[in-house]
């Protein structure tokens, strides 16, 4: 099956500027050196600390933050290089999906005009079919038509997310991008949007990108999973490989925080030392080798790549 999106070296780079003329002095290393492949009806998971570039890389193949280098590639177009009229097209084949449900939906908008809108500037269903697109969609996830006159601030945090929800299918996109989509919500609340999510994806033949720093969420949702430390993918594989045979240490220290529901097993939790590093001047070598409790010698020299270690299963450490 051909990719549906291709990503070679990303890199996403922020200016700090200094002094009474704000002359950029050094870059913010926010996304450097991202490749990912996502094909139809795949969810990929990227999973890591605050900080760690997840939501820079998302924002960034949408072009909502422009790439400082690498290349992005959907459905055979290089989006770097699209125009006005081709990045159009591209805001209704890839979606996004916000963490705060409440700062991304336009207080002084009913639902109505939130979903109808960008079904009226990109042309789709117009008059009386644009109403009843809207209905669809509100019924889809889980809300009811006449709810489409009221405004977000008349909803509770679990409907505002279907709104979103909601929102980012308005334009039957084939790609959305969930940015730590459920981490406001309530656990059980969470538990009915991930459903939500399957259950929409198997029905419009959807791919995500799901954003996120709880690693139990996205072993249930997704089907590969990148692990993302300082800008860079350290670990990628299945989910079945990454929770049964974890190689990295990085992961293997995010592996171990996650809690465990039965009071009578205890997990071996894994402590890091020391703080995430700057991303201004990140370390030499391998980026994690300053809290890694197995570093080497050659691990402050020079930068490991990612190598598969059998099943598609790629890691980025000099242990393997």
């Amino acid at each position: 099956m051909e990719p549906l999106l291709t990503v070679d070296n990303l890199q996403v780079h922020f200016p700090v500027k200094k002094g009474i003329f704000a002359r950029t002095a050094e870059y913010v290393h926010a996304v450097d050196g991202v490749s990912l492949i996502l094909r139809q009806g795949e969810t990929l998971g990227i999973v890591g600390e605050s900080g760690c570039g997840k939501t820079t890389t998302g924002m960034a193949l949408l072009r909502l933050v422009e790439p400082t280098g690498g290349q992005v590639v959907f459905q055979g177009r290089d989006v770097a290089r699209m125009t006005g009229p081709e990045r159009k097209s591209l805001r209704r084949g890839m979606q996004i999906i916000f963490q705060d449900p409440y700062s991304s939906l336009n207080p002084r908008m009913s639902l109505k005009r939130i979903l109808g809108d960008p079904m009226k500037i990109h042309g789709l269903y117009k008059g009386k079919e644009r109403g009843e697109r809207v209905a669809y969609l509100l019924e889809k996830v889980g809300l009811t038509p006449e709810q489409g006159e009221r405004y977000p601030h008349q909803f509770s945090g679990g409907q505002r997310q279907r709104i979103g929800i909601a929102r980012a299918l308005a334009l039957n996109p084939q790609v959305v991008i969930g940015d730590e989509p459920v981490s406001a919500l309530d656990v059980s609340i969470q538990a009915q949007i991930i459903n939500l999510l399957i259950d929409l994806q198997q029905e419009f033949r959807l791919s995500y990108i799901i954003i996120s720093h709880d690693l139990a969420v996205v072993e249930y949702i997704c089907d590969w999973i990148a692990v993302m430390y300082l800008g860079k993918f350290v670990e990628t594989a299945t989910y079945q490989y990454l929770y049964s045979d974890p190689k990295h240490p990085y992961t293997q220290a995010l592996l171990s925080a996650i809690p465990v529901a039965d009071p009578k097993v205890s997990r071996k939790r894994v402590i890091l030392k020391g703080d995430v590093p700057s991303p201004i001047h990140p370390p030499s070598g391998c980026r994690f080798h300053p809290r890694c409790p197995h570093v080497m010698d050659q691990c402050s020299r020079q930068e490991p790549e990612l190598k598969d270690q059998g099943g598609n299963h790629q890691v980025a450490c000099y242990l393997y």
